[in-house]
């Protein structure tokens, strides 16, 4: 198990220094720069010295070089271009709170409910039930969040005044962006867990259990659902991380001062080191979401452990 975990590690680093690197070169490709428009009036030599204060003067290999030694000497990401004086590491541990909150309300909603449906389904295939559970799977697919969020909006906050329109401070001001950024995940688990079960309900296994007589409530905890969750727990790794990326739309609509509507502003801005600090820190997250996804994996099916030990 060591060795898995820390084989997973290497790569995770790996990983994440490709994309450091992409990104860093991607950010310095896009046309002009955050200085641009603050130094348009300045003398030639006082612009000069704001790019050679943060070292846009110099060749890009140069800027890479000098970016990745703060930031794995030091743990550095710098300070924001188009706000001096802001450090982005600061940036990032006010805003993260923010979107978390947020995500994880709309990720715990969405697998609970998600699950909970697509075992449902499951045991009532070709029911009413069944068509229910696949009719909201159908509607939280293709139907955009942002169109749901502008719909709660008006139902729930203009039309009967329940939740605040926008903001945040309250459990109130969560609900609606919760439930909004939630809707594709419960339409996602619902399908993949409902199908899922009934292909356990199929196996050798599950007969063979019925056959010695064990009790329904036993078959579908330790049987059923212990196997049929492995493809829910394989997706709840990228929306881990995804509830910083994916809140991007909502919380521009909700007007919440999360981490997603801070990064649009520094792309906006041209705000290289708050965009890279930002991305590198959403990296992080998605690959180290991966990694307790390999683990959870490897706890539930001890079969993946012993095959990944043995390669």
């Amino acid at each position: 198990m060591f060795k898995y975990i820390l084989k997973r590690i290497g790569y995770m680093l790996v990983t994440l220094w490709i994309v450091t690197t992409i990104t860093f070169m991607l950010v310095h490709v896009i046309p002009g720069d955050p200085l641009a428009s603050m130094a348009r009036n300045l003398p030639e030599q006082i612009k000069a010295n704001y790019y050679a204060k943060y070292g846009l003067d110099q060749p890009v290999i140069v800027q890479y070089g000098h970016f990745m030694k703060n930031l794995v000497l030091h743990g550095d990401f710098g300070e924001s271009l188009a706000y001096p004086g802001r450090g982005v590491t600061d940036t990032i541990k006010k805003f993260s709170p923010v979107s978390g909150r947020l995500g994880i309300q709309a990720i715990a909603m969405g697998f609970c409910i998600g699950v909970f449906l697509g075992i449902i389904a499951a045991f009532n295939r070709n029911r009413w039930p069944d068509f229910i559970v696949m009719f909201i799977a159908i509607v939280g697919i293709s139907v955009p969040s942002f169109v749901l969020a502008s719909v709660f909006q008006y139902f729930f906050t203009v039309k009967h005044q329940w939740f605040p329109t926008t903001g945040w401070g309250t459990f109130k001001h969560t609900v609606l962006p919760s439930i909004a950024l939630s809707f594709g995940s419960i339409a996602t688990y619902a399908r993949y867990m409902r199908a899922s079960v009934l292909d356990v309900l199929g196996q050798d296994y599950i007969l063979t259990a019925k056959a010695k007589g064990v009790n329904k409530i036993s078959l579908v905890w330790k049987h059923v659902i212990r196997n049929a969750i492995l493809p829910a727990i394989t997706i709840l790794g990228p929306q881990i991380a995804g509830i910083f990326v994916g809140s991007f739309v909502i919380e521009n609509i909700f007007a919440i001062p999360g981490l997603g509507f801070n990064l649009v502003s520094s792309i906006n801005d041209r705000d290289y080191t708050m965009v890279m600090g930002q991305t590198i820190f959403i990296a992080a997250l998605f690959i180290f979401a991966l990694l307790i996804v390999d683990i959870l994996y490897s706890l539930v099916d001890p079969r993946i452990r012993i095959s990944g030990e043995s390669k």
